[in-house]
């Protein structure tokens, strides 16, 4: 299976699933479980707003937190916002960014998520650009066309941290919360595409990907097998304890 770094990375997307104290439950269940799979897994959970900070207090170093969106102005009368500079003073190192959940029903721009990369760099966070499909596009052969715009809206030219990690979710829309998972070779194909487009344009770093969108501890195996594919984002099958440790335990074996 496609380690990177000696690891699968196994992404928590906790949406807006888990309250505070379901998340602390959480949070503190897999504390527990740690020693278990830290040399095969690299895990990170993406809490609330509400709970992150709560959460990394929690965990205590153990596990890696994210958050689930930034805001690109460091400051101000922006209200309901968390900027990023925010989200790093609290001690998170990672935020999800243009998930498709953000692009489609929030209406977020190309702009908007250039913007929020650049604010996460600056800040010392390490985004995940959250890239996908819509049902039609991919019914119109539009795929790898749609993928390519987003990621170059994001990332062209940009110049990339040396120390930071280039980690690019591949989540197509029509898959996310649905239960039709994308077929495992032809989400390899996506990703094999999205390395050479990434190698193009930010030399010299080696990326991350991930696949997102119904992923369950029954096909996540059939996900790493492939070349280009070194973990998961995964939603709802992440927010539930004996669903998120059956992935767990399946790419700890």
């Amino acid at each position: 299976m496609s380690k990177f770094n000696n690891q699968y990375y196994l992404f928590a997307n906790w949406k807006m699933y888990l309250d505070l104290d379901e998340s602390m439950a959480m949070s503190s269940a897999l504390k527990k479980e740690v020693k278990s799979f830290q040399d095969s897994v690299k895990m990170v959970l993406f809490p609330s707003a509400l709970a992150m900070d709560p959460v990394i207090k929690d965990v205590g170093g153990a596990l890696d937190v994210g958050a689930q969106n930034v805001y690109w102005v460091e400051k101000g009368g922006y209200t309901g916002e968390v900027s990023a500079t925010m989200v790093k003073a609290v001690g998170a190192d990672y935020c999800l960014i243009g998930h498709s959940e953000r692009r489609h029903l929030f209406g977020e721009t190309e702009h908007q998520t250039r913007q929020k990369i650049e604010a996460a760099l600056a800040a010392g966070l390490t985004p995940v650009l959250c890239v996908g499909e819509k049902a039609e596009e991919k019914k119109d052969g539009k795929t790898l066309i749609i993928v390519e715009e987003q990621i170059r809206a994001a990332l062209d030219g940009l110049l990339w941290p040396k120390d930071r990690e280039l980690i690019v979710a591949y989540e197509p829309v029509w898959a996310i919360g649905t239960g039709l998972a994308c077929d495992p070779i032809e989400a390899e194909q996506v990703h094999g595409y999205i390395h050479s487009l990434l190698q193009k344009l930010i030399s010299g770093t080696i990326p991350v990907l991930l696949y997102g969108g119904s992923v369950r501890p029954n096909n996540v195996v059939d996900y790493l097998k492939q070349t280009h594919i070194n973990g998961v984002l995964v939603g709802g099958a992440s927010a539930k304890i004996d669903s998120w440790m059956e992935i767990v335990k399946v790419c700890t074996v």
